[in-house]
């Protein structure tokens, strides 16, 4: 894959989708400068039957983007003051995201580490809620269309990951039933050193 990521390729099933942004470039324009990172940790979330998912209980204002149009972003803000980014996944209607955990940082890193106040390595995008810190990702983007031509957030293809460097396992710090506590619904790379701890 190489260029900007389409419609097409996010309305896929949601473990499909999660699988394919494993080694892909989220990039955000910020000031005029590129700030990008390969994608290196990712969950799915999928449907209102999943006890993890935000739209287990259905329709709500918060959530509604996740019913929305394949491609475009979910943006929540959590314990009044970290921010996540989320990719709306499947049909229009049905509720499914999935939710970037860390990124390897490539482009804008300077950038980057003073939007992180000064902190550098792992600890400027190795989680949902600094990865957003560090791209300037906040609410405004709930709802953006990825695939818009003037976007300036959005997913670029960079390669596809291996099989052999992919790990998968139960979702970080979820709450559900027995099926949404053990579902190997979290993709990461190997020994990445940016995966969240």
């Amino acid at each position: 894959m190489t260029g900007r990521l389409n419609r097409a390729f996010f309305a896929q099933d949601t473990l499909s989708v999660a699988r394919g942004l494993l080694g892909q470039r989220l990039v955000r324009i910020l000031d005029g400068e590129r700030l990008s990172g390969r994608i290196v940790e990712v969950e799915a979330y999928v449907g209102e039957k999943d006890q993890a998912s935000h739209a287990q209980c259905g329709r709500t204002e918060r959530n509604a983007p996740m019913y929305g149009p394949p491609g475009h972003a979910y943006v929540y803000f959590v314990y009044g003051m970290h921010h996540c980014f989320n990719v709306v996944t499947e049909r229009e209607g049905f509720p499914a995201a999935v939710l970037v955990r860390a990124l390897e940082p490539l482009e804008g890193i300077e950038a980057m580490q003073e939007r992180r106040g000064g902190r550098v390595g792992v600890e400027l995008t190795s989680g949902p809620a600094r990865l957003c810190q560090a791209l300037g990702i906040d609410r405004r983007f709930d709802g953006v269309d990825l695939c818009a031509p003037d976007v300036v957030l959005f997913i670029e293809g960079n390669g596809t990951m291996p099989d052999a460097a992919v790990t998968a396992g139960p979702r970080v710090g979820v709450r559900g039933d027995e099926r949404a506590l053990v579902a190997p619904w979290r993709l990461y790379e190997q020994d990445n050193r940016y995966v969240s701890r």
